[in-house]
């Protein structure tokens, strides 16, 4: 399958999945197709759609909460911030995605963190 035929796959595929979690993708079809584009070539060189924004490590079971649509494994986190890390997807409610700001994994301080 080429880039362009899995890109519409991913897109078809993760829809869903992030409707019934409450986001949507992001507004700018620029900012979409560039990093399912991303997701593309991780899935071709490492056999999963991985976020383009996070890092690989050698433990599967932890990369495995990398995998688009990662939100579940981050949800609390993602909620506050009112986006997923990479901004592929953003609450249903966001208007303005630029105006939303990354929060640290180390910074976040939300239910159930210690800090």
């Amino acid at each position: 399958m080429n880039a362009e035929a899995r890109k519409k796959a991913l897109r078809t595929l993760f829809a869903p999945v992030a409707d019934k979690l409450g986001y949507k993708f992001h507004p700018s079809e620029e900012d979409v197709d560039f990093l399912l584009e991303a997701e593309v070539s991780l899935e071709k060189r490492y056999g999963s759609p991985y976020c383009p924004c996070q890092a690989l490590s050698k433990e599967r079971a932890e990369n495995m909460k990398i995998v688009c649509p990662c939100i579940p494994f981050h949800r609390e986190h993602y909620d506050a911030m009112k986006r997923c890390w990479c901004g592929l997807f953003v609450h249903k409610d966001v208007t303005d995605p630029s105006k939303l700001k990354q929060i640290p994994p180390d910074k976040f301080k939300g239910p159930g963190k210690a800090g």
